[in-house]
């Protein structure tokens, strides 16, 4: 394996990708893959608009939720063995591997690189889900885990865990996963940064096959109808609250506004690139939340200092029970939200993955793996530990509109928290500028990502070749609008997890299949 690895360089690869590649229109695309992913895109949407938006939603939430019950142990257990396997990766001799060579150094500093993989990764949950989630699971909005009573001490503690195992090292496995086997068979071996690339070891030249196409045709479809649907709720939400905090009345009109504000800017991202546009707009986003965090522990310092130590308790205390999806007797909750949260990061991984994988370069593994998967749970923790701490300690007290009624629209909970915080209606404009921001930087680094696979595996797709994918996304999520708004929007939804339970099984070769590649580097780091 390792002579074949090596034999596989990158003139190989180039050869490879030039033979399916053409050059036209200022397009770089990758036949079987760019031709196949386009015209399925378009029947997805002429079917869509023959078909009731109510039914498409009801056909596939039956499929999703087929899936969640039927594979439920599937997604709970295989999460947890990638947690274990990033775990024994970065302990091992395994950890000492650079991403690009033993010499490579960093494409970027590390306060960007965090500030990239975070935004993309997660950074608008944070605002919305931050609040909310907690608030859900204290309230027994939609059932609590492990059947807790809730309103109790303990429902605080099971409801900040609960929060905090959904956003924390679970999920950020997955991603770490995906990223590392893509970084290091496209910069140590030098193959196409694309899905395919990860399972040469094991299937050899059929991964430049229908197989290989097939991988990454379902990678480049969960990504752009995920972030379409992705920026299609977030513009309802978004415009929810605009019209909150200004008194407003906007609609569907405000909501494509919204969707054209947040392409553009993405447009203009990727015309620009990693380091022109997408890292400069993460880095910029990184300072205002950061700033906005220490604002809200100043104001709320009190229930901060007693909220992040709680949390994490309870997150420590209850992580293996909610890990263990036999026997339980909250399987309705388990279900609905652990189940569909691990098939929702899984979908994501070919995104994350790659665009993490993109910037990566010049970390060792182990290091790559314990910013991954540690650093953003750490932040979470923090993050959501005050922002949920504050919601249920109004709750609790029945303090403001969400203490006295609880959970009314999800998308408001963030704002109705803050009406009662000083300068609440400040903070509040300040947050709708953060959400936006975070909608452009997830839009342009998959943007980026869709680029690369239908390019064949190259990091600089042509800008005319940007510009269509960052457009399409965009018109997408107009359209779902359009032909039936959140209905249409959550059926797709629906798809998009649905593609979990195949990329489940790609997940789980790709440990082996990183292992096999990991295993020809050890001898040049004198490891036995």
């Amino acid at each position: 394996m390792e002579d074949v690895l090596k034999k596989y360089s990158i003139e190989t690869t180039d050869y490879q990708v030039g033979q399916d590649n053409v050059q036209k229109w200022g397009f770089d695309v990758h036949n079987p893959v760019f031709g196949i992913s386009a015209g399925l895109i378009l029947l997805f949407l002429v079917t869509l608009m023959f078909v009731d938006p109510s039914v498409a939603k009801q056909t596939l939430n039956t499929i999703k939720n087929g899936i969640i019950e039927d594979f439920d142990s599937l997604f709970m257990w295989s999460a947890n063995l990638f947690v274990i396997f990033t775990f024994i990766v970065m302990l091992s001799p395994l950890g000492k591997i650079r991403i690009g060579g033993k010499d490579a150094a960093p494409d970027h500093s590390r306060g960007s690189w965090l500030a990239m993989l975070f935004a993309a990764g997660m950074g608008i949950g944070l605002l919305f889900w931050g609040v909310a989630e907690p608030t859900a699971y204290f309230t027994d909005w939609w059932g609590t885990p492990l059947n807790v009573e809730p309103l109790t001490p303990e429902a605080k503690s099971l409801a900040m865990g609960a929060t905090i195992f959904h956003w924390g090292i679970h999920g950020w496995a997955i991603y770490a996963i995906v990223a590392l086997a893509l970084a290091f068979f496209a910069f140590n071996k030098g193959l196409p940064l694309s899905m395919r690339s990860v399972f040469y070891p094991i299937f050899g030249d059929r991964a430049w096959g229908w197989l290989g196409h097939i991988i990454d045709i379902m990678a480049v479809l969960a990504t752009l109808f995920g972030l379409a649907t992705s920026l299609g709720l977030g513009a309802q939400q978004a415009t929810s609250g605009i019209n909150y905090v200004f008194g407003t009345d906007g609609g569907f009109g405000m909501q494509l506004g919204v969707i054209v504000f947040v392409t553009l800017i993405a447009i203009m991202s990727v015309v620009r690139g990693i380091d022109g546009g997408v890292k400069l707009l993460s880095n910029i986003n990184m300072v205002f939340a950061f700033l906005l965090l220490v604002f809200i522990t100043v104001v709320c310092f009190d229930i901060a200092v007693d909220s992040i130590p709680a949390t994490l308790t309870g997150y420590v205390e209850n992580i293996i029970a909610l890990s263990n999806p036999h026997g339980r007797e909250d399987e309705t909750w388990m279900h609905g939200w652990t189940v569909f949260y691990w098939a929702w990061w899984i979908s994501w991984s070919p995104f994350v993955g790659m665009f993490i994988a993109r910037v990566s370069k010049g970390r060792t593994v182990r290091e790559f793996l314990f910013a991954v998967v540690f650093i953003p749970t750490i932040m979470t923790i923090i993050w959501m530990g005050i922002f949920g701490g504050i919601a249920l300690d109004q709750v609790a007290n029945q303090v403001g509109e969400l203490g006295t009624k609880g959970l009314t629209d999800i998308s408001l909970t963030l704002f109705q928290v803050y009406d009662q915080l000083p300068y609440g209606h400040v903070i509040s404009i300040i947050s709708i500028a953060l959400i936006l921001v975070f909608f452009i930087t997830s839009s342009d680094s998959g943007s980026l990502v869709i680029d690369s696979i239908t390019a064949g595996g190259k990091v600089d797709a042509p800008i005319p070749q940007r510009i269509f994918w960052a457009s399409v996304e965009g018109a997408i999520a107009a359209m779902m609008l359009w032909i039936g708004g959140t209905e249409a929007l959550q059926a797709l939804q629906s798809g998009v997890v649905a593609t979990a339970l195949p990329f489940n099984f790609v997940l789980l070769l790709m440990c082996v299949s990183l292992i096999k590649g990991l295993r020809t580097e050890l001898h040049l780091y004198k490891v036995a």
